[in-house]
């Protein structure tokens, strides 16, 4: 299990515990919520569950995981128009999609730990994209994601498989 909770003091930056292990970790820019909806920056509450890794091959090999993976195309990308039946689910990218692409110039989605934070029932407006990342240099806040390391990311990722649970908040 993994245990992730906001530092006493400020809501955007928190700590991940998995075992002995706590490591730091930027939240979303409105903290922890149980009532996440999209655009607001919050970090959903609850009990989630890792789905898959996606990974920019382009700039590292695939990483040690017990997760599915998935090297991430130049026309991958993220639906999070609420009105578009593809909503919080992968989708190609087009020139008329609002849609969050997954290669970024940054280095923030060099590793994605897609979790399954709205997807059964996916309900328009309750957030898309929520994963578990790279962080921005300085723990900045996220949109509503977990950021870390790229060094805690790989221990991460050798340590869990899709059973594992990811306890966001209390």
């Amino acid at each position: 299990m993994i245990h992730i909770r906001a530092a006493d003091g400020d809501r955007r930056r928190g700590w991940m515990s998995l075992g002995e292990r706590t490591i730091p970790v930027a939240l979303g820019r409105g903290g922890i919520l149980a009532d996440k909806r999209e655009g607001d920056g919050s970090t959903p509450r609850g009990i989630f569950h890792p789905l898959r890794l996606w990974w920019r091959a382009d700039r590292h090999v695939r990483p040690a995981t017990r997760l599915p993976a998935r090297a991430i195309r130049a026309d991958d990308a993220w639906c999070e128009n609420p009105s578009d039946r593809h909503y919080n689910k992968p989708v190609r990218l087009r020139e008329s999609s609002g849609a969050d692409r997954l290669t970024r110039d940054d280095h923030l989605y060099d590793f994605i730990i897609e979790i399954d934070h709205n997807t059964s029932p996916r309900i328009a407006g309750r957030g898309s994209a929520v994963f578990l990342h790279l962080a921005r240099p300085g723990f900045a806040p996220t949109a509503g994601c977990v950021a870390m390391t790229k060094a805690n990311m790989l221990r991460l990722l050798a340590r869990i498989d899709r059973k594992t649970r990811i306890v966001i908040g209390n």
